[in-house]
């Protein structure tokens, strides 16, 4: 081939991209070819910046990620995503601790709260008791969050998870146990509050400890997946789980208790049984994961102090933009849950709705809330982390405004799913920052304190909520012709709703890592799943494909497009495929040379081979610094030569290709369109022919036809030019194409 062949293609056409307008630069050097069969690596030019264009692929396949991106080279599905995590021992053991303690805890609360009621004899005394026992388990927290923080960075985390876990067993056994002990109702209700009070302090110290162990388990790219398989176990099937296991058990009672009276006089020890008997399980098999390390020991002999850990963590809390914008967010995310938490029947209610559609308002949170930790991380994967925990809150916070404005319970219900939404996206990338984002040794302290804060917060907020929704009072207004009941609970509401909105714009000014790129542009090309145009947003890269058949002109016009843009102020990088690099140069010997016969898919391999070397090498880099690339083939070469060319199917092609460049597709293809015979006349005057300049004329004709195709399929993206024509007349052409894509962008970046 005249250029050099090409590989297989990741999509034969780009999409639109928004682009910005070329801006001019200093001059410097330009990449060249010494020659066509002894190529020397391109060497970067004179700076450019062309634009966010807005092209995305539209070829066959899943989305293809950029290269230049921030987001992973691929976006596999949840479900392939899951199950490459648990592939890993270590953190699948992990995983099923996790499950079985949470399985524990949901079955614990059911059976707590359970006995709490049945030993509390009055209406009155049954929900101060139920009541009780729901703020025990908030306020150890106060008091031992952070000292459970320095623990967890101090000592051994194994240790302290597996010595939790058995402590745990011991107390939740004791309260069956102690209810059988000869005396008063009241002195075993308090026996009751004082276990639960352990447990909870117990629980303490193996959250933070495990939290902490989870990116020590896993790839730093996997640490997402990580902490939402978690989030989905803990707050989406184990609670489903410890209640049909609850039901099922309380019937097994109810039929024993008719044979034995044990069980008549025990409603619930059975569940308590069970429950302590998760827990030592859970120790067993977190025995058995070694991988589980404290800092303590990367911390030689000499570990620091409690009261050094505790310094270090508070000046961490205050030196940290990221911390301070968790914590912003955290306050007002939570606070508005507890206003949501403690206001919800009573604004039911408001709305005429009974005790069914305050079920259906309650669990339309976790339908959101569970859409959010599963689907959200696809929806904005390409978007920074740091940038989603901000906007999830305001959107949440948006959601529940609305929700205070709803004049109806089935309207409040859909939105009230948006809420739980944004909440399950933002605590998903919360936790996931933390993971990856905080040192080993410092990340047992900050999510002891973010745990707190969470328990502080939903606790002020739930004392607060009765009194405003109290002293507010109720209202009968006719708004537009409806009756509507406007009491404090739509005040509460409403005001928790500009509260995360609020936090959300403080936590986003606080974390924004992407300060440049426009919001809105992040988000519609996340969106999109249109992560060429992101590497646009973010670097003014821009990568131009010239295409053709053999003799076509190629790099006749690349050089001649390279001189105009250098004119222009604007850096160039010139390349090629294949050969480009050193490694390429060998590739290309083999694939060129006619002594070599390969098999079509060797073939294919070898082209990819040198692509993905290529883009790594000189094309990424080169887009990163903002730089102009000018390629003599790409992707499209692949597809058109090994797939119609070849026997070999086009998807196939494109498959390999896309793997080969990370996703990375030009944002203006340039086809050069010349008759074979022509062309071949043209390369046959240069002497003897390559491996694939050889090959038929049907072949060649194959090859033509398919880059034909490309073009009329994405007119919009594609310029395809009668190469017949003089040089200059096609020079011409194609730099009023760059140019017009460039005024294009421009005009759409600001409007």
């Amino acid at each position: 081939m005249l250029e050099g062949s090409d590989l297989p293609s990741q999509q034969a056409k780009p999409e639109p991209r928004h682009a910005a307008p070329l801006r001019n630069t200093a001059t410097q050097t330009v990449s060249k070819r010494a020659s066509k069969r002894a190529p020397e690596p391109p060497v970067a030019a004179a700076e450019p910046v062309l634009p966010s264009l807005d092209l995305e692929p539209n070829g066959k396949g899943p989305p293809l990620p950029d290269a230049t991106a921030t987001a992973e080279p691929s976006s596999p599905s949840t479900v392939r995503t899951l199950r490459s995590i648990l592939r890993t021992r270590p953190f699948r053991r992990l995983w099923y601790t996790t499950a079985l303690s949470s399985l524990g805890d949901w079955l614990g609360l059911l059976a707590t709260t359970a006995l709490a009621t049945t030993l509390a004899g009055s209406y009155q005394g049954q929900n101060y008791a139920l009541g009780v026992v729901l703020l025990i388990r908030l306020l150890p927290s106060v008091v031992l969050g952070p000292l459970a923080g320095l623990f967890a960075d101090r000592f051994d985390r194994r240790l302290t998870m597996v010595t939790s876990d058995l402590l745990r067993f011991l107390l939740f056994v004791s309260i069956p146990v102690g209810m059988n002990f000869d005396i008063p109702d009241h002195q075993k209700l308090l026996l009751l509050f004082v276990a639960s009070f352990l447990v909870e302090c117990v629980s303490l110290f193996w959250l933070p400890a495990k939290d902490a162990s989870v990116p020590n388990l896993v790839r730093r790219d996997q640490v997402e997946a990580a902490n939402q398989l978690g989030l989905i176990t803990t707050y989406g099937i184990t609670p489903v789980g410890a209640s049909i296991l609850f039901a099922g058990l309380d019937i097994v009672t109810r039929r024993l208790a008719g044979h034995y009276s044990w069980f008549h006089s025990n409603q619930v020890s059975l569940s308590l049984y069970f429950n302590a008997l998760t827990f030592v399980v859970a120790a067993i098999l977190v025995w058995t994961i070694r991988e589980i390390v404290g800092p303590a020991e990367h911390q030689g002999d000499n570990p620091p102090g409690m009261l050094r850990l505790a310094r270090e963590g508070l000046l961490y809390l205050r030196s940290s933009k990221l911390m301070r914008g968790i914590i912003v967010g955290i306050l007002g995310a939570f606070a508005a849950g507890g206003a949501v938490i403690g206001a919800g029947k009573t604004y039911v209610t408001s709305l005429g709705g009974g005790n069914a559609a305050y079920g259906v308002v309650f669990g339309a949170v976790f339908v959101g809330l569970g859409l959010g930790m599963t689907l959200g991380p696809r929806v904005a994967r390409p978007v920074s982390r740091r940038r989603v925990f901000g906007v999830a809150i305001m959107f949440a916070g948006l959601c529940l405004i609305l929700t205070a404005l709803s004049p109806q319970v089935t309207v409040a219900a859909a939105i009230v799913v948006g809420v739980g939404f944004g909440a399950g996206l933002a605590f998903l990338s919360g936790v996931t920052l933390l993971g990856t984002d905080i040192a080993d040794e410092m990340r047992g302290r900050v999510f002891a304190f973010i745990q707190s804060l969470v328990r502080i917060v939903l606790i002020l907020s739930l004392a607060a909520v009765p009194f405003i929704v109290a002293s507010v009072g109720q209202t009968d207004v006719d708004l537009f012709g409806s009756h509507v009941v406007v009491d404090g609970t739509r005040i509460v509401l409403l005001a928790g709703g500009v509260l995360a909105v609020l936090a959300g714009l403080v936590a986003f000014r606080l974390m924004d890592d992407r300060g440049s790129v426009p919001l809105i542009a992040d988000l519609v090309t996340g969106l999109r799943g249109n992560k060429s145009a992101r590497r646009r947003l973010e670097t003014g890269g821009v990568l131009i494909a010239f295409e053709g058949g053999e003799g076509a002109g190629k790099s006749t016009q690349i050089r001649m497009l390279g001189e105009a843009l250098r004119k222009d102020g604007i850096t160039v990088t010139e390349t090629f495929e294949p050969g480009a690099t050193p490694a390429g140069a060998r590739i290309r010997s083999m694939l060129l040379n006619p002594a070599y016969t390969l098999d079509e898919r060797a073939e294919a391999l070898l082209f990819a081979a040198d692509r993905a070397n290529h883009v790594a090498t000189v094309i990424r880099p080169a887009l990163d610094k903002g730089h102009v690339v000018l390629t003599d083939r790409f992707s499209d070469s692949s597809a058109a030569y090994q797939g119609a060319g070849r026997s070999l199917t086009e998807e196939d092609v494109r498959r390999v290709s896309r793997w080969a460049t990370g996703g990375i597709i030009p944002d203006l293809t340039i086809v050069l369109d010349l008759p074979p015979t022509e062309g071949l006349g043209r390369v046959g005057r240069r002497g003897v022919a390559d491996r694939l300049e050889g090959e038929s004329l049907e072949f060649h004709e194959r090859v033509r036809q398919a880059f034909r195709n490309y073009a009329e399929a994405d007119p919009r993206h594609y310029l395809i030019v009668d190469a017949m024509q003089p040089v200059e007349a096609i020079a011409e052409q194609v730099k009023m194409a760059v140019d017009q894509l460039s005024h294009a962008a421009a005009a759409r970046s600001h409007q």
